[in-house]
């Protein structure tokens, strides 16, 4: 397994995932995924995104997005329910081929997109009714801050940051 930087290379496998497990299949993906749509979250302005490759075939990739970028609608609809601190991007959406799931590779590539986003909070919706995709985030320490609905649908926002509703640790002089 090889977790790195997604090449121009990778554009066609990853579209190939990503529409796969897009809504429009079945799947729990928002949107839908042409390879220009993924070359644009790749490789545009204050674009990463990371992928993981085994034997030659992407099977899994996750995207990050700095906030001084242009972003749709449903990213905005998450920000205003919860913005996050100044310091955030936006993590997402990631997605791991059926044949790697539930071994690991979310923190694998978890851990490196906070390497090029480092010292940033992650923000990220999840729909509702994505168990799978909840659990494996909280399995990250990621938590719950919000919720807003879109497009007919209740999304969850989470965040790694500090958690909002925690309390301040007491200052010692």
């Amino acid at each position: 397994m090889c977790i790195r930087p997604i090449d121009r290379g990778d554009a066609d496998q990853v579209a190939a995932l990503l529409q796969s497990n897009a809504a429009s299949r079945g799947g729990a993906l928002f949107g839908e995924y042409p390879q220009e749509k993924v070359e644009a979250m790749s490789f545009g302005e204050g674009a990463q995104a990371v992928v993981a490759v085994r034997g030659g075939k992407v099977v899994g990739v996750l995207f990050g997005l700095s906030l001084t970028s242009p972003h749709p609608p449903i990213i905005t609809a998450m920000l205003a329910a919860y913005p996050g601190g100044r310091d955030r991007y936006v993590y997402g959406p990631v997605c791991i081929d059926a044949s790697e799931r539930g071994r690991g590779l979310l923190r694998l590539l978890y851990d490196a997109l906070r390497l090029r986003f480092s010292g940033l909070e992650a923000v990220l919706f999840i729909r509702e009714d994505n168990t799978a995709s909840r659990n494996a985030h909280e399995s990250l320490g990621m938590k719950p801050v919000s919720r807003f609905f879109f497009d007919s649908a209740d999304y969850t926002v989470f965040s790694d940051g500090p958690h909002p509703l925690a309390p301040a640790r007491p200052v010692l002089l």
